[in-house]
C-alpha cells in the first residue's frame, strides 16, 4: 500500500496523472473501510448485509488498501478463503489496470 500510494503521489507530482487522483484514492479507501465496517455491524446485529460482490467492487475501484485495513482491524472477511482469493484478484487487477493505463498513456 505504501508503494502504491508513493507511486500515485510521484505520478501526480510529475503531472503524469491529474491531481484529483490522490484525494479520490483516499475517498475510495475510506469508503471501502466504511463498507466493511457497516457489513460487520449488520452481521453482528442481524441487519441487511452488504453483498460480497459490492465489497469486491470497492477493492477493484481502488479501495483495496482500506479493505485490507478493515479486514485486519475489524477482523471481518479475513478468514474466508474464497473471499480473500477474489479480494487479492481485485487488487492485482486494479494495479495491473493502473499500470497499463499509465504505460499506454505515456507512450501516446
Amino acid at each position: 500500500m505504501v508503494t502504491y500510494g508513493s507511486g500515485l503521489t510521484w505520478l501526480a507530482w510529475q503531472r503524469q496523472v491529474p491531481w484529483w487522483v490522490l484525494p479520490a484514492s483516499v475517498l475510495l479507501n475510506l469508503g471501502a473501510f466504511f463498507a466493511y465496517w457497516h457489513d460487520k455491524y449488520a452481521a453482528q446485529n442481524g441487519h441487511w448485509r452488504i453483498k460480497e460482490v459490492t465489497l469486491h467492487l470497492w477493492s477493484l475501484a481502488g479501495g483495496w488498501g482500506g479493505a485490507w485495513f478493515a479486514q485486519q482491524v475489524l477482523r471481518h472477511k479475513s478468514a474466508k478463503a474464497s473471499f480473500r482469493t477474489i479480494y487479492w484478484s481485485t487488487v492485482m487487477t486494479h494495479c495491473a489496470a493502473i499500470l497499463g493505463i499509465w504505460w499506454f498513456s505515456r507512450a501516446a
